[in-house]
């Protein structure tokens, strides 16, 4: 029978009261690291008393990532106290050369050795010489570089009795497919460990709980991809259509770190974003035609041992648009500003629809490319007052961050405004819009669109109205409702 891999949460405090107060409020695991190694007035026992769930303690050295600056011999002293009162586990460094303790109670001891300096050669050999000292279980954590540096804790995992994690953004999987990796549980928190994601998160926004070793696997490749709406949106859509899947986030700087991780992993489709799109562009077995005419790709399907290929963003942008204000498109003006791959897919769009577009593009010179490769007009920046029935911002200007940063900022604005970007509040484009009595739209509604139609191009289900919407509106804090998965 196979046994689903546990949620354990990590606490941490600078006292002991606040320790164990934190360690009542971790509810939504199965068990709680009490991370003693910070707390200036260590009372093991207090903390340990009137636990609610089994608890691994932990006195990290500074040596190994921890905090604690004591001696070997006050630290072996605590671990030994958190065994004499019944501790349920302890984690005691490899390194430590602390065997009599492992001797002393093999099954209630985590061996664990911690790595966070990259990808050790010598991995295989030490997962070895860790099980030959007689713990019950042992704990191997490194630090990837690449998705791929996680793929060898596979191997560990499978060989029984071990607890495997990538830290940091890039080792994201392995905490989030403990059941992938063969591992025994894996950990949530505050962020008290590197790469940790809150417990509730994981288990709402990435359905933990249902998360098992033949969960079809699917996922957002990015640089950023841990910052990323989409594993909420599309988590939805799987549990509301009550499909066994789950999506995570792949950060990785290399394309063909995700193809190799992908394959070994069997991931079935991925969302693909900046900058990768060329990149899956060139990767594909085969793409259909609004993918060529846009020259970039969102959106990847593995069938069989071939990636197919399509592009989104130019459909999600019309239904948006189709939603928010029906209107005809053929013979309007419209200027896009920014000239990459959201542009691209833009400029398609209208196109197909019969706009006349213009590219207007800091860069002259992308912008003449652009138009020219797109059979579109390229224009001056800024655009002309009043030259436009249609103005979309494709740049980076009014972004998350940047909100009350505008691509125009000052010029009389007319007609439809409709700002890909999105985020918390209206952008200043937004904003001037409305007051100038525009009609005006920001990018989520994109987002989502795009998103529905790459969900049912993967799984052939259109996800029920509103899902992924207010998915989204409560991974980026538009709403205080969670969506339950």
């Amino acid at each position: 029978m196979t046994v689903s891999p546990l949620l354990c949460e990590t606490v941490t405090a600078d006292r002991t009261a606040d320790l164990i107060a934190a360690r009542n409020l971790a509810t939504t695991g199965d068990m709680v690291e009490l991370r003693v190694d910070g707390v200036r007035d260590i009372d093991v026992a207090g903390a340990i008393a009137g636990r609610h769930k089994p608890v691994i303690v932990t006195c990290r050295p500074r040596w190994e990532g921890g905090r604690f600056d004591g001696s070997e011999e006050e630290r072996k002293a605590i671990l030994e106290q958190a065994l004499a009162c019944g501790a349920e586990l302890v984690d005691v460094e490899w390194r430590a050369g602390f065997e009599d303790l492992v001797r002393r109670a093999p099954d209630r001891i985590v061996l664990s050795s911690h790595d966070f300096d990259g990808m050790p050669r010598d991995l295989a050999d030490r997962a070895r010489t860790m099980r030959s000292v007689g713990a019950r279980t042992i704990k191997v954590a490194i630090a990837p570089q690449r998705l791929c540096d996680t793929l060898p804790l596979v191997e560990i995992g499978r060989q029984g009795n071990a607890v495997v994690i990538g830290m940091g953004d890039t080792g994201a999987p392995t905490r989030l497919l403990p059941a992938r990796f063969g591992s025994l549980w894996t950990y949530a928190g505050q962020a008290v460990a590197p790469g940790q994601i809150p417990a509730m998160r994981m288990v709402e926004e990435f359905r933990f709980r249902r998360v098992g070793p033949d969960t079809r696997l699917f996922g957002v490749v990015s640089s950023n991809a841990m910052h990323s709406a989409s594993p909420a949106m599309h988590n939805a859509a799987f549990a509301a259509c009550g499909l066994d899947a789950v999506y995570v986030p792949l950060v990785t700087t290399d394309f063909g770190d995700f193809l190799e991780f992908a394959a070994a992993m069997g991931i079935e489709g991925a969302s693909v974003t900046i900058p990768f799109k060329g990149d899956a562009l060139a990767a594909a077995d085969a793409v259909d035609d609004v993918a060529t005419t846009i020259g970039a790709v969102n959106t990847l399907a593995r069938r069989g041992s071939r990636w197919h290929a399509t592009n989104t963003d130019a459909g999600g942008f019309l239904d948006a648009l189709e939603r928010a204000y029906p209107m005809p498109l053929q013979g309007a003006r419209a200027s896009v500003l920014g000239a990459g791959g959201s542009a691209r897919a833009v400029i398609v769009a209208l196109m197909r629809r019969g706009a006349a577009v213009t590219v207007h593009a800091r860069r002259q010179a992308q912008g003449e490319e652009t138009a020219g490769a797109l059979g579109a007009r390229a224009g001056e920046w800024p655009p002309a007052r009043g030259s436009w029935d249609i103005l979309v911002n494709c740049t980076p200007m009014g972004g998350a961050t940047l909100r009350d940063q505008s691509p125009l900022p000052g010029m009389p604005l007319n007609g439809l405004v409709y700002d890909l970007t999105y985020g918390p509040g209206e952008s200043r484009l937004v904003r001037d819009a409305r007051a100038q009595g525009c009609l005006a739209i920001d990018g989520l509604p994109m987002l989502v669109a795009q998103a529905e139609r790459q969900f049912e191009w993967w799984t052939g289900q259109r996800p029920p109205d509103g899902v992924m919407r207010a998915a989204a509106d409560a991974r980026l804090g538009l709403t205080k409702v969670m969506v339950t998965t």
